[in-house]
C-alpha cells in the first residue's frame, strides 16, 4: 500500500465554506465549517464539544478540557495539546499533520480513519481507546500508553516507536514493518495480531524469550 501524502487547507473539498473562528470554545457547542487559524486556548472547557468540517492552523491548547468532543471530517495543521484532556473523544476521517501531543489523556477515545503525519507524541495516554484505520506516518511516539486499547488496521510507516505500552491491548491487521525504530516497553506478546519483518523480529526476540520463560544461555 503506498504511503499517503498530507493534503493542503486549499484541497480540501469544504475549504471555500470555512469561517474564522470567533470567540472561545464552549462547552457542547456546535461548530460547524469553521477555521482556527493561531489561536492559542488555555484552560478551556470545551468537553462535549463538536467540530465538523472544520480545520485548525498552528493552534495550540494547553490544559483544555475537550473530553467526549467528537472531530468529524477534520483538518489540523501544527496543531499543539499540551496536558490537555481528549479522553473518550470520537475522530472520524481527520487528518492531522506536524502536530504535537504531550502529556495528554486520550483514554478510551475511538479514531476511525485518522491519518497522522509527521506527528510527536510524548507521554500520550492511549489507554483502552479503539483505534480503527489509523495511520502513523513518519511519527515519533514515545512512552505513550496503548494499554488495553483494540487497534484493528493500524500502520505506522516510517514511525519512531520508543517506551511503547502495548500491555493487554488487542491487535488485527496491525502492519508494524517500515517502522523506524521498533521499541516495546511493555506488552510485548500482544504483538500477536500484527505483521512484523524478519529483521524486527530478530530485534524483538530477547523480548520475547523473556515473556515466555525461555532462558537463552551460551555454553
Amino acid at each position: 500500500m503506498p504511503t499517503p501524502t498530507p493534503r493542503e487547507l486549499a484541497d480540501l473539498p469544504y475549504a471555500s465554506y470555512l469561517e474564522p473562528l470567533r470567540g472561545e470554545l464552549e462547552r457542547e457547542g456546535g461548530y460547524d465549517t469553521i477555521h482556527a487559524d493561531g489561536n492559542a486556548f488555555e484552560d478551556a472547557d470545551a468537553d462535549s464539544a463538536r467540530f465538523t468540517e472544520s480545520a485548525f492552523s498552528s493552534v495550540t491548547f494547553t490544559g483544555c478540557r475537550m473530553q467526549r468532543a467528537r472531530f468529524n471530517d477534520v483538518w489540523l495543521h501544527t496543531v499543539r495539546w499540551v496536558g490537555t484532556d481528549l479522553a473518550e473523544t470520537h475522530w472520524l476521517d481527520a487528518e492531522i499533520i506536524s502536530g504535537a501531543l504531550a502529556g495528554v489523556e486520550a483514554f478510551s477515545a475511538g479514531l476511525r480513519r485518522v491519518t497522522f503525519f509527521n506527528c510527536k507524541f510524548d507521554s500520550v495516554n492511549w489507554r483502552t481507546a479503539i483505534l480503527q484505520e489509523v495511520r502513523f506516518v513518519d511519527c515519533l511516539l514515545r512512552d505513550v500508553d496503548f494499554g488495553g486499547a483494540t487497534l484493528n488496521g493500524v500502520t505506522f510507516p516510517g514511525s519512531t516507536l520508543d517506551e511503547v505500552r502495548l500491555g493487554k491491548a488487542q491487535l488485527k491487521k496491525v502492519d508494524l514493518r517500515g517502522t523506524a525504530m521498533l521499541g516495546i516497553a511493555e506488552g510485548i506478546e500482544a504483538l500477536k495480531g500484527a505483521t512484523i519483518d524478519s529483521a524486527q523480529l530478530l530485534d524483538l526476540a530477547p523480548s520475547f524469550a523473556q515473556a515466555l520463560g525461555i532462558i537463552v544461555k551460551d555454553r
